[in-house]
């Protein structure tokens, strides 16, 4: 905490020729520290006889590239510089492009200081006076709170320092994190200089006397500071908190924060480098805002009763890796949560327990305007029973977003969707079928192929593995998939394709009030040379996997190509009865010549999935991204914008007037003859 002088104390401090009264040699420094001594010393002089730490460029510089690191800073989060001093910590980030950054400290030359640099540099970056233990912030504002500098512990009681932690957990956003840098108080309490003096510079030559508190729980300073010329220009006694280790642990426990850690130690490397006091030697540490979402006001604007209704975390999941819902997840949710809450137009349910899912959608009937179904993780979190959800809500008519019960079914066959869109017209990869009971095939064309499971979602069962440039590795795939989804599940071997693999996102509904969104390729240019280039299951859920350096850029396509690809997926969207939203998947062959993977009716919602990015690229946010969805499904249903004024729809026919060219793409297939043994 850093405030002003009080210029009246200070004046009476001061003797007729201008210096400051000083007390002499006192018995006790700790009888003379006053409660609120932060209101009056950090000042110009305190930028003095600090200024070898807080005020220098290089380590400032240094300092921001640790916490940066720690921390894992986006160029997206919402920053609090607290107790920010004059701004060097929230100044650099805005030097570095971070452009949502806010600083507070109680000190008001500070804070001017801080705003006065600003504004020379043009750095966009706020800053307001205010005090921490009461910050001037909605809850769920700031992704990231800093504590630099050993600005923590200067209170009079530990009981105010959780009162500051626990206004910072009230503004951090679910998932936020807090670093604080504090003093080594184990360090300190055995190694402080109980006197020591320097010259800080030409001018100022400064005093200092230190002691423990009585019950060893602070540090008291007394800081003589003398100026050639105006004699002593400040005579001030401090006290600042020692806090260990397992001090800091417990504190951030009792004001409500989850995963603490502790992290790099720093020792100030001052130019001057003489009595570095309390910043001889600190310790960083940071904890995590595991919380749910604020609750808003309620709203007096007409509103609509929407329940959202995910998977159930309670249950396994096997899709995932560790076959349950982990951080991630549950980051995912949140992410989603405030998104929503963004809105501000719905009165929102969230249901995820499947055991009661039934008899919670009952009870709900009567108050639900409509349901958003992001439960894509299935049923029972059943992959195969992703269709049951549309399936309840059909039966009890409780209306819904996305895809219905029959295109999750044809969707989730690839090889029904394979022939569906044969049927069109519209060009596949060449591929064959492995039913269950099949223990030889013939491959009609030649290598790369691909092996994956027929039926699936999250790409699982799609590894690097799958590619097959031989026999023996096309039956070590095959048996691959068996053991892991089980012998009776069919499988389907793909030609591999090896050209641009491209994502189609469309939000709306046909015939009119759709968008289709940026297309996107994938850029394998991160991967080592010698693996195959798909973007499969160890892209998506294993961080440890070079496969995790993929990354989704805006597609560069030709012009003719472009067309043709949005046009097929138009049809399909409309011959699979895709509702609100949807997303397609194809790649280029080593021609250039695009084919369909796969469609995806009611694809990931999460706020990086591939929905989120070529939204994005649309100039949309993840907020406005569902808030499309949601209004195509309400366009769609007639759902009036107040609670309650809801219409039946009729059915409708609607014809297809979106014309396809004809796919006057060469096939180039080779047969192999000869039956090839699975073992």
């Amino acid at each position: 905490m850093k405030v002003e002088p009080n210029h009246k104390l200070l004046q009476k401090n001061k003797n007729a020729t201008g210096c400051v009264r000083t007390l002499g040699p006192v018995p006790d420094l700790e009888e003379h520290v006053q409660p609120d001594w932060w209101r009056r010393i950090f000042n110009s002089i305190y930028l003095k006889t600090d200024g070898d730490v807080i005020d220098d460029t290089q380590i400032t510089t240094k300092e921001v590239d640790l916490f940066s690191n720690i921390l894992k800073l986006s160029a997206e989060d919402d920053i609090l510089d607290l107790c920010c001093g004059q701004g060097r910590i929230a100044l650099e980030l805005a030097r570095r492009g971070f452009n949502k950054v806010e600083g507070l400290d109680r000190s008001r030359y500070l804070i001017q200081k801080a705003k006065a640099q600003g504004k020379k540099e043009s750095l966009n970056a706020n800053f307001k006076e205010g005090d921490a233990r009461k910050l001037p912030y909605q809850a769920d504002s700031f992704d990231v709170v800093m504590i630099p500098g050993n600005s923590f512990g200067y209170f009079e009681t530990a009981q105010d320092d959780i009162r500051v932690l626990k206004e910072v957990l009230r503004v951090l956003k679910p998932w936020g994190k807090i670093l604080i840098d504090v003093a080594d108080g184990e360090y300190l309490r055995k190694r402080f200089q109980p006197r020591s003096w320097e010259w800080v510079d030409k001018n100022y030559f400064v005093c200092r006397e230190r002691s423990l508190s009585l019950d060893k729980h602070r540090l008291i300073s007394r800081e003589v500071v003398t100026h050639v010329k105006k004699g002593i220009v400040a005579d001030q006694f401090y006290a600042e908190r020692l806090y260990s280790r397992k001090n800091m642990e417990d504190l951030f426990k009792k004001a409500g924060f989850k995963d603490f850690a502790i992290h790099n130690e720093i020792t100030a490397d001052s130019r001057r480098n003489q009595d570095l006091g309390m910043m001889e030697r600190r310790i960083t540490l940071t904890a995590v805002a595991r919380k749910e979402w604020t609750v808003p006001k309620k709203k007096t604007e007409p509103t609509n009763n929407m329940v959202v209704i995910l998977g159930d975390p309670s249950k396994p999941d096997v899709l995932k890796p560790l076959r349950v819902f982990d951080d991630d997840d549950f980051y995912t949710i949140d992410q989603m949560k405030n998104a929503l809450r963004d809105l501000n137009k719905y009165q929102i349910t969230y249901l995820n327990n499947h055991d009661s899912l039934y008899n919670d959608l009952v009870k709900l009937k009567s108050k639900t305007d409509f349901v958003l179904n992001l439960c894509d993780e299935g049923y029972y979190n059943d992959a195969r029973k992703e269709l049951h959800i549309p399936s309840l809500l059909e039966v009890l008519n409780i209306p819904y977003t996305g895809g219905g019960p029959q295109c999750l079914a044809f969707c989730y066959d690839k090889s029904l969707v394979r022939g569906i869109a044969m049927e069109m017209q519209i060009p596949v990869p060449d591929a064959f079928f492995i039913r269950p009971q099949d223990d030889t095939f013939e491959l009609p064309f030649g290598f790369p192929v691909i092996v994956k499971p027929n039926s699936g979602d999250s790409s699982f069962g799609i590894t690097q593995r799958s590619v097959a440039n031989n026999i023996e590795e096309i039956v070590n795939a095959v048996s691959e998939i068996r053991e892991q989804f089980g012998y009776e599940k069919p499988i389907l071997v793909e030609e591999f394709l090896t050209g641009k693999d491209i994502t189609v996102g469309i939000v709306g509904n046909l015939p009119e009030s759709y968008t289709v969104l940026p297309i996107i390729e994938e850029d394998y240019s991160a991967l080592p040379p010698d693996i195959p280039r798909l973007c499969g299951y160890e892209a998506k859920w294993l961080p440890d996997s070079p496969y995790w350096n993929i990354r989704s850029v805006p597609a560069k396509l030709p012009e003719g190509t472009e067309k043709f690809v949005v046009e097929c997926c138009l049809k399909l969207f409309e011959r699979l009865d895709c509702r609100d939203y949807g997303r397609f998947d194809w790649r280029l062959n080593s021609k250039g010549e695009p084919k369909l993977l796969e469609v995806n009716p009611n694809p990931g919602w999460c706020w990086d999935g591939h929905l989120a990015k070529m939204a994005k690229l649309a100039g949309m946010s993840y907020s406005d991204m569902l808030k499309a969805i949601l209004q195509a499904a309400e366009e769609r249903l007639e759902i009036q914008a107040a609670a309650g004024k809801k219409t039946e729809r009729q059915p409708e026919l609607v014809e297809n007037n979106i014309k396809i060219k004809e796919a006057a793409l060469p096939q180039a297939k080779s047969q192999l003859s000869q039956p090839i043994q699975i073992s």
